[in-house]
């Protein structure tokens, strides 16, 4: 018998010969006009990606970790201020928080989204607390209903950390459910540039204006800086590189849930635990994360049957060198999910040959 040709966890290339004539396209045009920094493909951009997102606003940015820092900056989020942000999420989250000279207020995560616990956030709320970051984890989004409800009650803003959801939607809607959504462009996303990337969007004008200041230098017009800004812009390329894949976003995320449902289907014998869908929205599956009692003996096994995972994320955020001020804060279901989450290859150009090699592997395996 053939042995399976092995699984990559990803394989950007594959997405660049299927579109390889649009992306060389869209590049030449931006060298040929020799325009790199906000011009007119960043402006077709915004609009564009503003459209898909039914927002009022979309303000580029360098990255999606930069896109949540001034994100809260825009919101007015500063020194001394509380964020609360689920216990178990990329760094960027937190760290975002930090950059205003605010503290991240941690609360645990549902174990069957992962997304932020909705009833653990009032027990957080104290008078300093100013905004919270629900994160839509792995292409999911959280129950945006039950967050907002919570804000409004509060009076605090909400910021959503969209990096991995471009592609999802909740309830028909696809991002700016709360005051802002900050996305993230990165090269791996369900939606990625061919570098770093993010964008903030919006229906708040007030929000919208601050973000456009604070992402260049806080200037109005050509040298009249009217606040201490940044410097922090989605270049003329990557805005043209993003344009060209907009188009193909949603096929692409079909593409994904396709191989996701193959899953599904296959691995619900299995010794692991597949992820759930919530009822009131779309999964983009930017990650398909399963889960085992045995994930580093899992891991191993996947990796001799040739098939590349990855997890995200090992160590909740409380738990980091990073935070030691939060190293003996207890989050139970955060702590017990990033010892059991594996993530398996999924990505629109995944074969089906390429998911029967990954569902065998999953399922030969003996705890």
């Amino acid at each position: 018998m053939r042995k399976p040709e092995p699984v990559p966890f990803l394989d950007l290339k594959r997405q660049y010969r299927e579109i390889k004539r649009e992306i060389d396209a869209a590049i030449s045009e931006v060298l040929e006009k020799g325009r790199f920094i906000l011009g007119e493909k960043v402006e077709q951009f915004e609009k564009a990606f503003a459209r898909y997102s039914k927002a009022k606003h979309c303000i580029s940015v360098g990255s999606g970790t930069e896109a949540l820092h001034i994100g809260l900056r825009a919101a007015g989020i500063k020194q001394g201020d509380e964020v609360i942000v689920p216990a178990n999420t990329f760094i960027a989250t937190a760290l975002a928080v930090s950059y205003c000279g605010a503290k991240p207020v941690f609360v645990d995560i549902f174990e069957d989204t992962y997304c932020i616990n909705t009833q653990k956030i009032g027990d957080a709320i104290t008078p300093k607390t100013k905004a919270v970051i629900p994160v839509h984890m792995y292409g999911q989004y959280c129950d945006m209903d039950a967050v907002t409800e919570i804000a409004k009650k509060h009076g605090i803003t909400v910021i959503e950390d969209a990096a991995q959801s471009t592609g999802s939607d909740y309830k028909g809607r696809k991002g700016a459910i709360g005051d802002a959504a900050c996305c993230s462009f990165y090269p791996t996303k369900t939606l990625g540039a061919y570098g770093d990337g993010g964008a903030i969007i919006t229906n708040d004008e007030m929000m919208a204006e601050n973000a456009l200041l604070l992402r260049n230098y806080g200037e109005k017009k050509k040298y009249e800086h009217v606040i201490k800004g940044f410097n922090s812009r989605l270049d003329e390329l990557q805005a043209a590189i993003l344009l060209a894949k907009l188009k193909h976003i949603d096929e692409w995320v079909e593409r994904r849930r396709k191989a996701a449902a193959e899953y599904n289907k296959s691995l619900s014998g299995a010794n692991v635990i597949t992820p759930a869908e919530a009822k009131y929205g779309k999964h983009a599956y930017y990650l398909y994360v399963i889960r085992s009692r045995q994930r580093d003996r899992l891991q191993q096994h996947l990796k001799e049957k040739g098939v590349e995972t990855l997890i995200h994320y090992p160590t909740p955020i409380h738990k980091q060198k990073a935070y030691p001020e939060y190293n003996s804060q207890r989050y139970p279901v955060a702590e017990k999910t990033a010892a059991e989450i594996l993530s398996l290859p999924i990505f629109p150009e995944l074969t089906k040959e390429e998911t029967n090699t990954v569902i065998s592997a999953v399922n030969s395996f003996k705890p």
